[in-house]
């Protein structure tokens, strides 16, 4: 009978603070089982070792890099990757022969810890039990006596090693954070907090709950004193504002800040126009659906604000809320603003009486219908309709009506929103009407993510057109009687 396998966390380093449940498998296990550098000295094993009984088999697994080059073939990866599957056949054998075995983990197995890379190679054959552990999040918090987050805060854990702009945008639109993988990315992790305009409210801690800890302002720490066992905290702000004392009173209200909508194109910073871009450098703060938010280059000082993609009016409120302190706020928008975006949404909630002291500026964007007919010609070259088959906010019925008056009324027509995961039917409907008043070989150009990385155009005819390879990522440009389509050309003649 096949041994049991145990991932087993430690906590942050505290031995006291190694869960019961923990100890007794500890001792009761057969074999141990702990990574180390090199030197082989383990943390993990001292932190164990208060629960280590005599006569148990050890089984230490040193890594054969750790951030030094090597000559393997493969690398870096490959070094450590042989590691692993080489550890995971030691362990592998210790089980077959029936041992139980227990590979010790500092902090969680599961929160970037190196247990993970055993279990994924054994666990589909040997039972396997993971015991969770104090994570070093949860140990700095309480060592600096501060909690994480409270109410509908939200908890954002990064790596250090990720890019310094990446880390930087992220932490700008985090409520609480916590930054680990220190050690050498440290002066890129607190350029990051800095460009994000939170590095005085962040912290370091260093070695949580050992009898060697170190707490100190992150904004003070000497970069070449950072060991890879430390980490950067940003705590609650609702608690931060509670406890940092009572502002000085003001003689006067600050005065009301500005919202300015602004519509970033279709892509990326070629299509942003001069103003729109000024704008954004501007904001104190950018609000908006994360994807667009991440478009936008990080500025040092501005605060980003990212959401999904279905709430606009809740997303507008914070704006005009954030604006209200005297905040200068740009809400950014996909393409143009004003077509099926967030301009409408902002000037609606600005109706309330609450908001009145504002000023909402909306700045124009290329729009996608401009984009795609650009790529192919001018098939929006006289009048034209442009209409979102989306019936999310407005009933079928009406987008049917509207479309039965377009195709009478031979305008050319840029369908936005034309198909999704969860809808998958109107676009068909949309063409059964159209074909009503149009020829078959009505051209048709079916744009797919322009600008972008995967962008692809083409041009079928009304009667050729596979709704099934229509997406939501996708504008359609349906053109009226007179558009002519050549070699992929397209264009709709101004004259009669």
């Amino acid at each position: 009978m096949s041994g049991v396998l145990y991932g087993v966390g430690l906590g942050p380093g505290d031995p006291e603070l190694v869960t019961i449940k923990a100890a007794r498998l500890i001792a009761e296990a057969d074999v141990i089982a702990y990574h180390s550098a090199r030197h082989g000295r383990s943390i993990a094993r001292s932190v164990a070792e208060p629960y280590l009984r005599e006569g148990q088999l050890e089984e230490a697994l040193v890594y054969p890099v750790t951030t030094e080059t090597t000559d393997h073939p493969g690398g870096y990866d490959g070094a450590i990757a042989e590691f692993y599957e080489l550890s995971a056949k030691r362990l592998a054998e210790h089980l077959d022969a029936g041992r139980s075995v227990v590979v010790l983990c500092e902090g969680d197995p599961f929160f970037y810890g190196s247990y993970m890379y055993m279990h994924e190679r054994l666990a589909d054959r040997y039972e396997a039990h993971v015991v969770p552990g104090v994570t070093s999040v949860s140990g700095s918090a309480a060592v600096l006596g501060l909690p994480l987050v409270q109410k509908e805060e939200v908890l954002t854990v990064l790596p250090g090693t990720l890019p310094g702009p990446q880390l930087a945008m992220k932490l700008a639109e985090a409520d609480a954070a916590a930054v680990l993988k220190l050690g050498r990315t440290f002066t890129t992790v607190r350029d990051a907090f800095a460009e994000a305009g939170k590095l005085e409210d962040a912290w370091y801690v260093e070695r949580a709950t050992w009898g060697t800890q170190r707490v100190e302002r992150l904004a003070e720490v000497d970069p070449e004193s950072v060991p890879y066992f430390s980490l950067a905290l940003l705590p609650s702000p609702a608690y931060a504002s509670r406890t940092r004392g009572a502002p000085e009173p003001v003689a006067e209200a600050p005065s009301a800040g500005s919202v300015v909508v602004v519509g970033l194109g279709p892509a990326g910073p070629d299509w942003l126009t001069p103003e729109a871009a000024a704008a954004l450098q501007e904001a104190d703060h950018l609000v908006g659906y994360g994807p667009y938010l991440a478009r936008v280059p990080q500025r040092a000082g501005q605060q980003r604000h990212s959401s999904g993609n279905r709430v606009e009016a809740e997303r507008a409120v914070d704006a005009l809320e954030l604006a209200l302190s005297g905040a200068s706020v740009a809400v950014v928008s996909s393409g143009d603003p004003g077509v099926f975006a967030m301009a409408s949404a902002v000037l609606e909630q600005a109706a309330d009486p609450r908001f009145a002291s504002l000023t909402v500026r909306v700045l124009p964007g290329v729009t996608a219908a401009q984009a795609a007919a650009a790529r192919v010609g001018a098939p929006l070259g006289h009048d034209y309709c442009v209409l979102s088959l989306s019936d999310r906010l407005k009933p079928w019925d009406i987008i049917e009506r509207r479309l039965d008056a377009v195709g009478a009324a031979d305008l050319a027509l840029a369908i936005y929103n034309p198909a999704s995961r969860t809808r998958t039917t109107q676009l068909a409907g949309a063409v059964s009407i159209l074909l009503r008043h149009r020829s078959a070989d009505t051209p048709v150009v079916v744009a797919r993510d322009v600008g972008g990385p995967e962008e692809s155009v083409r041009v079928v005819t009304l009667g050729t057109l596979e709704p099934s390879e229509v997406d939501m990522r996708c504008l359609l440009i349906v053109g009226s009687s007179r558009t002519r389509a050549t070699d992929g050309t397209v264009w709709t003649p101004r004259t009669y």
